[in-house]
């Protein structure tokens, strides 16, 4: 006979219909009995952590993910203990500069190898552009072309990246549009990597903290580094960027947005992949970049992540055996595979958005032309 903590996960998961045990992919197989009392006192954290454990699985885990959210279940198991993340973002400065390099530490500087094999060839970390796109490398080369259309990328510009990573968007502008790229990010790994890879492009990548550039540009982009700013410091960035665009210049943004106002991601995501990462909603941004800049376009293609994310997840499974030749075990599967997949499922659920925002200092005369 099933006992309490069983029957109460198992009406919960009737509300988004789910079984255990189920014969459907999005069901899932609970491998130990002792998944139920861990998920019952853990929540959303326990549920990450039992399928890393291999308590249970699931065939289609970005498929279960959609489900549960779309019905809120994280919202009814929400154990006090779950409160203190949010309440630590509040009383300290999670993404301080002195902070900083944590995300790089713990995140990027994981291994250029396991990227190699995830990634497209450019080694992309952010979101595809699918509009015309039906691979991943199609769906990268579109999005690094969209965001240097938009800005009106042309010949002897100069261009910062904030958050360069391992330089994909650097060396694409550089070599399809003839500009001068200063990039700046806090991953040693990605920097390693991408000053070798574009020594022989007009590309200057630099470890290095946002806030400890001051020389101005042409043009400023930012591709999937505002997830690990914090609310604290979204005016001191928009600050920065203001103090190093030319007048006449434009601002790119390009952030990863949710729907509902938080201190911090789900407590698995901020203890495994990104620790002090923060979505912003759009009233944060738009509050943080008051009186600095006109707004010009807002263009949202958060759907275009789900596609983006099973690619990742397809390459990973491609390479697990050479992954596990190089050290990323069983366990680091599990975690890596919940990782994509639970976001893959939130994006198609629309919980998480993409947003990329054009700014101005000024507005542009005679108006912003919106660019898809």
């Amino acid at each position: 006979m099933a006992n309490s903590d069983e029957t109460t996960i198992r009406r919960l998961l009737e509300l988004a219909a789910v079984e255990i045990n189920g014969t459907q992919p999005w069901d899932i197989q609970v491998n130990q009995p002792s998944f139920f009392p861990r998920v019952m006192g853990g929540g959303a954290l326990a549920f990450g952590e039992t399928y890393m454990d291999g308590l249970w699985d699931c065939e289609a885990l970005d498929a279960l993910i959609y489900r549960l959210l779309r019905a809120d279940l994280e919202k009814r198991i929400s154990p006090l203990k779950l409160l203190w993340p949010a309440l630590g973002a509040k009383l300290v400065n999670l993404q301080s500069r002195g902070r900083a390099f944590r995300i790089g530490e713990r995140h990027y500087d994981l291994g250029n190898e396991l990227y190699r094999h995830m990634l497209d060839r450019r080694m992309t970390y952010t979101c595809g552009y699918w509009a015309q796109a039906d691979n991943l490398e199609d769906a990268q080369e579109a999005k690094l072309d969209l965001v240097c259309r938009k800005i009106g990328l042309r010949p002897g510009m100069r261009v910062l990246d904030i958050g360069c990573g391992w330089g994909s968007f650097a060396g694409f502008a550089a070599e399809r549009y003839g500009v001068e790229v200063v990039g700046v990010t806090v991953s040693r790994e990605q920097i390693a990597f991408g000053q070798e890879r574009y020594r022989n492009l007009d590309v200057d990548l630099r470890f290095q903290d946002y806030r400890e550039v001051t020389e101005t540009f042409d043009r400023i982009v930012s591709l999937g580094m505002f997830e690990h700013v914090g609310p604290r410091n979204y005016r001191t960035y928009m600050q920065v960027v203001n103090n190093c665009l030319q007048d006449d210049g434009l601002f790119l943004l390009h952030t990863i947005g949710t729907n509902t106002r938080k201190t911090s991601v789900d407590p698995w995501t901020d203890k495994y992949i990104f620790p002090g990462g923060v979505l912003p909603v759009s009233e944060q941004i738009a509050g943080a970049a008051s009186g600095f800049f006109v707004m010009e376009d807002w263009h949202n293609f958060g759907v275009h992540y789900d596609p983006t994310l099973m690619a990742w997840m397809a390459n990973v499974d491609t390479h697990r055996e050479a992954l596990n030749a190089l050290g990323y075990d069983e366990r680091f599967y599990r975690m890596w595979r919940y990782f994509l997949l639970s976001s893959a499922g939130s994006a198609r659920a629309r919980r998480n958005q993409l947003w990329q925002i054009v700014y101005g200092k000024r507005g542009l005369d005679g108006g912003y032309d919106s660019i898809r």
